[in-house]
C-alpha cells in the first residue's frame, strides 16, 4: 500500500458509524426536493433542506429552465472571461444590483466560489481580514487563500470586533466579512452595529447573505435590506441553491470592485460559467419572490409557531429567530442516533456534529420552507418529542 492510502485508510469514522447503523450521510432521495420527499420507497418529511422559499419544483422555475436550455443549451463549455458570457447572464446581473441595491453584480457559479474568489482576492499583504468566529466554510477557505493579515472575534460579539480592529493600521484596508444569518444555529449578525464600527474604524464590509435572501427584508432582499443597512454594507454576497432554487451565486458591490473581481478573481476567471437553466431558474424565483409577499409571510408565521413549540417541548434552541432551528444534543454519537431514529419516524433532518461544531455543542439543524403546513410541523414536532424522550434529550 502506497504512504497515501496508508495514511488515510486510519481514517476509520465512517465505518465504524455504518457498523453501528447511525450513518447520516448521502442518504439518497428519489423525489424532488419538496416538504415531503421520496426516500426507499417511503414519504419522508423534508426538514433538512435550504430551499427556504420552496420553490425547487415550482412548475414556473422549471418551464424557465426548460425553456432557456432549448434556447441556449445546457452549458457555456467556458468561463464568463472568455466564451462564457450570455445576454441573459448580464441581464440577471443588472437585475440582482437593483435587487440589493448596488452598482453592480457578478455570478459565480457556486455560492462557495463567490466567498472563496472575493475573500482572497480584495485585500493585499498588509492589510487585514477580519472575521466572525462562526463564518461559513467557504469564507474561512477564502482567507486562507489571502496573504492579509487575519483576525477573529468571538461570535457576534461587537466589543471583540473592535478589539480587532484597534489592532489593524489605520491606514490599511481593513475588510469585515460576516455572515447575515449563521448556516448552523440560525442566529442573526448584528449588522447595525458592524457597520457602525466600520464607519470609526474606515473598514470595509461584506455580507454573506446566503440564509438571509428571501427569508428577511422586502420582497426578499435580505438581512441587509431588514436592517436599513444596505448602503452602508461594501458587498453583499448571495446564493442561488437556496431561496432561489437553483445553483450558482453573485457578489453585488460598487462597479470598482467589480471591475477589479471581474479581471483578478480566480474562481470567476477560471470556472465554466453558471448554466442557461440556472439562470432562468433564479429570475422565475425572483418574480415569485417579489409578487407574492405571502409566501414569505407563512414562512414566518410556521417559523414561529415551530420556535414556540420547541421551547414549550423543553428543546435547546440557542438564540435562533429564524427558520434554521439548532436543536442541540451535544454528543456526536447521539445526534447520529436521533437523526436515525427520527428517519424511521418519517422525518428527514441533519446533523451536525464536530468538526463542524464543538463535540459540545452537536445539534440537529431543523430547517423551515415557506410551502410546509402547518400540519407537517405539527407532525415533525411530534415525532422530534418522541425521538427525544426515547433518547434522553429532553
Amino acid at each position: 500500500m502506497k504512504l497515501l492510502q496508508e495514511k488515510l485508510s486510519r481514517y476509520d469514522a465512517p465505518q465504524r458509524a455504518k457498523a453501528a447503523g447511525i450513518y447520516p450521510y448521502f442518504r439518497a432521495i428519489s423525489s424532488e426536493q419538496d416538504t415531503e420527499v421520496l426516500m426507499n420507497g417511503k414519504k419522508v418529511l423534508m426538514f433538512g433542506s435550504n430551499s427556504y422559499m420552496g420553490l425547487t419544483n415550482d412548475p414556473r422555475v422549471i418551464e424557465a429552465a426548460v425553456q432557456a436550455t432549448r434556447k441556449y443549451g445546457t452549458g457555456l463549455a467556458g468561463s464568463p472571461f472568455l466564451n462564457g458570457t450570455l445576454d441573459i447572464h448580464k441581464q440577471l446581473e443588472a437585475r440582482l444590483a437593483e435587487y440589493v441595491g448596488k452598482e453592480d453584480a457578478m455570478l459565480y457559479s457556486t455560492g462557495f466560489g463567490v466567498n472563496l474568489g472575493v475573500v482572497s482576492t480584495l485585500t493585499g499583504r498588509e492589510d487585514y481580514i477580519i472575521l466572525d468566529e462562526q463564518d461559513h466554510a467557504s469564507i474561512i477557505e477564502g482567507r486562507r487563500l489571502s496573504f492579509s493579515n487575519y483576525l477573529k472575534y468571538r461570535h457576534n460579539d461587537m466589543a471583540s470586533l473592535e478589539d480587532q480592529l484597534k489592532k489593524c493600521d489605520p491606514d490599511k484596508v481593513k475588510l469585515i466579512v460576516t455572515d447575515t444569518v449563521f448556516s448552523m444555529e440560525g442566529d442573526v449578525a448584528n449588522l447595525p452595529a458592524i457597520t457602525e464600527l466600520a464607519k470609526k474604524y474606515n473598514a470595509t464590509v461584506m455580507a454573506d447573505e446566503a440564509h438571509g435572501i428571501g427569508v428577511f427584508g422586502e420582497g426578499g432582499r435580505g438581512v441587509c435590506n431588514h436592517f436599513g443597512v444596505s448602503k452602508d454594507v461594501d458587498l453583499i454576497m448571495g446564493t442561488f441553491s437556496k431561496s432561489f432554487a437553483s445553483l450558482g451565486g453573485f457578489i453585488a458591490t460598487d462597479k470598482e470592485i467589480t471591475n477589479f473581481l471581474r479581471h483578478h478573481s480566480r474562481s470567476y476567471i477560471f470556472t465554466a460559467s453558471i448554466t442557461p437553466a440556472s439562470v432562468a431558474a433564479v429570475n422565475a424565483s425572483l418574480d415569485i419572490m417579489l409578487t407574492e409577499p405571502e409566501r414569505q409571510q407563512h414562512l414566518w408565521d410556521i417559523t414561529h409557531f415551530a420556535l414556540d413549540s420547541f421551547r414549550e417541548m423543553g428543546c435547546e434552541i440557542g438564540h435562533t429567530s429564524t427558520p434554521i432551528i439548532p436543536l442541540f444534543i451535544r454528543d456526536d454519537y447521539k445526534t447520529f442516533r436521533v437523526t436515525r431514529d427520527l428517519l424511521d419516524e418519517g422525518v428527514f433532518v441533519n446533523p451536525v456534529v464536530s468538526p463542524a461544531v464543538a463535540p459540545k455543542d452537536t445539534l440537529i439543524r431543523y430547517s423551515l420552507m415557506a410551502t410546509h403546513t402547518k400540519e407537517q410541523v405539527t407532525r415533525s414536532l411530534e415525532a422530534i418529542e418522541k425521538v427525544f424522550k426515547k433518547n434522553g434529550v429532553l
